[in-house]
């Protein structure tokens, strides 16, 4: 019997028009966009379907909006399969809160509104430093960890072998990009965000978040659920709340947690959210194990046939 694990998208997956076409096919995903507008008290729904774009990547949309369309995908393929179970789960960054919510750790609610006011927080972040963030490709991690201390930036994500992403302040970046080309990687790109991800300058949202997590009723997750920071699975609330303040300024451990899994027999793992990037990842780290995602009424109805097949 394989064991499966859910995967749920992180920021930077956004694009305009994600969700538009399950919420004109299923009757559900209607209602659970028109929950999330009346939650928030705007129309996120309408930034999701027509942008403009400029809109949608504002922290403070893409990151309620790419939650609430992998939520979406989810509840679609419980509905299509009642019997359906998963073993563990994990997301990337932001995409960590989704994972919580399928474990059970919180409400889709509560969830929707702290991302919300995890991407405010983390815009207000941004526009107090100047800071970026690049993609280093194909360059080893112990290289790139000697460019980061020499240039004074972060390794801010390990996503899978031969692409890592550093984050900083924005003269710094461009040194360190400089570095990494001189040491012989096969590109050193900025990447398109409006500040330091995962880095030492989001540390003012630390301790805004902390006090939004505090309101929350958290509670032990049903399944596992691996830890960005940690790369190992999510203890008590209380330590669960330790760990998503921490995520904000820490590295992404991605391909570490991905590693702690198949380690532990899961060969079957299911994305969720717009896009493929997950799955793109996991076919660098194992090109074995079997990879289905659900961002589209497309996509949902070939993932509920491989699974019921």
């Amino acid at each position: 019997m394989s064991k499966t694990a859910l995967l749920f998208a992180g920021q930077g997956a956004q694009k305009v028009g994600m969700g538009n076409d399950l919420a004109g096919q299923f009757p559900l995903a209607k209602a659970l966009f028109e929950k999330a507008n009346h939650a928030l008290g705007y129309s996120l729904s309408g930034i999701c379907f027509h942008g403009p774009d400029e809109e949608l990547t504002k922290t403070e949309n893409a990151q309620p909006g790419i939650y609430l369309v992998s939520w979406i995908a989810f509840q679609l393929l419980k509905s299509h399969l009642p019997d359906f179970t998963f073993e563990a789960a994990a997301g990337l960054s932001l995409g960590e809160f989704t994972a919580l919510a399928a474990a059970g750790v919180m409400s889709f609610e509560d969830g929707l509104k702290t991302v919300r006011e995890r991407g405010r927080f983390m815009q207000e972040a941004c526009e107090t430093t100047r800071g970026a963030m690049a993609a280093i490709i194909a360059l080893d991690e112990a290289v790139t960890r000697g460019i980061c201390q020499e240039a004074g930036v972060e390794l801010a994500n390990l996503n899978c072998p031969g692409q890592l992403v550093i984050s900083g302040e924005a003269e710094k970046i461009t040194k360190a990009c400089e570095l990494a080309r001189e040491k012989g990687a096969r590109k050193a790109m900025p990447v398109p965000v409006a500040g330091a991800y995962h880095s030492r300058l989001m540390a003012s949202a630390q301790p805004k978040l902390r006090r939004a997590l505090a309101g929350l009723t958290l509670l032990p997750p049903r399944v596992v659920v691996i830890s960005n920071v940690t790369a190992a699975p999510h203890g008590s609330p209380a330590e669960i709340v330790e760990g998503l303040v921490e995520q904000v300024t820490s590295s992404v451990r991605w391909e570490e947690s991905i590693r702690y899994l198949l380690a532990r027999g899961f060969t079957r793992f299911i994305e969720f959210g717009p896009g493929t990037t997950l799955s793109g990842f996991l076919k660098r780290i194992d090109d074995t194990v079997v990879r289905l995602n659900v961002t589209d009424a497309a996509s949902l109805e070939s993932t509920v046939k491989a699974i019921a097949g």
